[in-house]
């Protein structure tokens, strides 16, 4: 019997070795992994700073709990801050926590505030977690289905629509925070207009409301900036990181600016295990692999490279609605549903995702050569393209 929960729909291979941008199943099978983990491996698999520290790290102290400072885990929040902006950090072990951590922080500044009950706006086709607050926040209703009643506070409005968050200012005296994803990954790769961002922050700025900017799967170099908010001039109140601040070792980062950085005291939160010794020795070797490696100008000029390129071979094909990204998030839409296209890429030895039924999402890792980039861009407009041929000739 199978002993694991069936909460995944697992491919039929297994990865017994990591190397780079590269991946060994247990037939010794080569992989080019244009997923990276759900772009958690930015870094690539078994990067060799990275092992080191943790294995060090391991061999000295891996936890003692929040009890207690942690040197290390003060080093990683003065420079995390440093590079947003910030003020505070709270560490956590994943999104999913850091989010609610944002959450938390939101409904304490309402309660502040004297509101009953602090409403969090959030958006249509939205990814924030599965624990109950952040899968409510979620835009999904397939990631809610079956597990209400769905915790009360949040009211939804589209994405890249100002116009419908000036309704809700208008008629939702409670609302106390926006939550968004600079880049919706999940729901598609969706990159809203270059002033979409800037007009949250404004409707912040007029209405008191704390700008809480979901950074999970945009952050830690891969937009091509270190953050993806940076693209648009834009400092969040409050921002959330995971995902590749650890390159696979589970870490999650709430930061926090002004006021909302004083909201949480001794007692209101906490973590048996975040920012452990161990995590924090991960994430300070991602950071410096990432600032002397120069990554964020590494995702943008490659990941610029590979968007034009998949628009001049796949833009005007029948079948192919659009081709977007930023950085090393790419994403190309089709008119049809294509998840049997994971199944194909597998078979060419190539891993990539498709997300929100129709879009093929693209996150491979910072250090991609141009080779491996190259032979993502052939074999996905390989298979896009017989893909599409097959569905006309039906």
């Amino acid at each position: 019997m199978e002993p694991l929960m069936a909460t995944y729909n697992r491919l039929p291979v297994q990865f017994v070795r990591g190397a780079g941008a590269r991946l060994w199943d247990a037939d010794g099978r080569e992989y080019l992994d244009a997923l990276s983990g759900i772009a958690v491996c930015g870094l690539g698999h078994a990067h060799p700073a990275v092992a080191e520290a943790v294995c060090d790290q391991a061999r000295t102290l891996v936890h003692t709990s929040n009890l207690y400072r942690i040197p290390l885990q003060e080093e990683l929040g003065a420079r995390l801050t440093a590079l947003a902006g910030m003020d505070k950090v709270f560490f956590a072990n994943s999104g999913a926590e850091a989010n609610e951590a944002a959450i938390k922080i939101a409904r304490r500044y309402g309660r502040e505030r004297g509101i009953g009950v602090p409403t969090v706006v959030v958006m249509e086709n939205s990814f924030h977690g599965r624990t109950m607050a952040t899968l409510t926040a979620t835009g999904n209703r397939r990631v809610q289905a079956g597990f209400e009643p769905l915790v009360q506070g949040f009211v939804r409005a589209p994405y890249d629509d100002l116009e419908a968050l000036e309704a809700i200012a208008a008629n939702e005296p409670s609302v106390v925070a926006v939550l968004v994803e600079p880049v919706q990954g999940e729901g598609g790769i969706r990159i809203p207009a270059p002033d979409y961002l800037a007009g949250v922050r404004t409707l912040c700025d007029e209405h008191g409301w704390l700008m809480m900017a979901d950074e999970i799967q945009t952050g830690m170099c891969r937009s091509g900036r270190w953050f993806a908010c940076q693209h648009a001039g834009v400092q969040p109140d409050v921002m959330t990181l995971a995902k590749a601040l650890g390159n696979g070792f589970p870490v999650g980062a709430c930061l926090a600016r002004g006021e909302a950085a004083a909201v949480l005291g001794p007692g209101s939160h906490g973590s048996t295990f975040g920012g452990n010794p161990l995590a924090s020795r991960a994430a300070l070797a991602v950071l410096d692999t990432l600032e002397r490696e120069r990554l964020d100008r590494r995702a943008a000029g490659l990941g610029a490279h590979m968007l034009e390129t998949f628009r001049q071979r796949l833009g005007g094909m029948d079948g192919v609605r659009e081709v977007r990204g930023l950085g090393l998030l790419l994403g190309i839409e089709l008119d049809r549903p294509c998840g049997e296209l994971v199944d194909r890429a597998l078979e060419r030895g190539l891993l990539i995702n498709v997300t929100a039924d129709q879009v093929i999402r693209l996150l491979p890792p910072l250090i991609l050569s141009d080779e491996e980039a190259g032979t993502i861009v052939d074999t996905v407009c390989e298979l896009v393209t017989a893909f599409l041929g097959q569905g006309a000739a039906a």
